[in-house]
């Protein structure tokens, strides 16, 4: 499984860069600041660490994500599922459906994508 590990901090960036890219690094610092509370060179920082691990790519000042949002939320989940639940889906889906009720809507998406699954 490719490394796609990221420390909170480091998604909530990425969550901003998936919402705007292409974007300009300059224009980058300044949300960061407002949505995250960061400096200029906080931003850069996290700008160069993502790029060296092939995350990021900082082209011409233009910031554009080289993972996708759907890749890092399948590693993060796959990594829970092994992590917490001894890898079995059944066992952390009772865990998270208990107490919990499902709306006539919500049941059918679920019951499609396991149909699709099991194809």
């Amino acid at each position: 499984m490719e490394e796609l590990k990221l420390f909170d901090a480091e998604y909530k960036f990425l969550d901003i860069i998936w919402e705007l890219e292409p974007v300009n690094s300059t224009e980058l610092t300044k949300v960061c600041m407002q949505k995250l509370g960061w400096k200029k060179s906080t931003t850069y920082t996290m700008i160069r660490k993502l790029s060296e691990r092939r995350i990021l790519k900082n082209e011409n000042a233009t910031v554009t994500a080289l993972v996708k949002r759907e890749q890092v939320q399948k590693y993060e989940s796959e990594a829970l599922l092994d992590k917490a639940f001894d890898g079995s889906l059944p066992t952390f889906l009772s865990a998270f459906l208990h107490d919990k009720k499902l709306s006539k809507q919500q049941a059918e998406e679920i019951q499609k994508m396991i149909e699709d699954a099991t194809k």
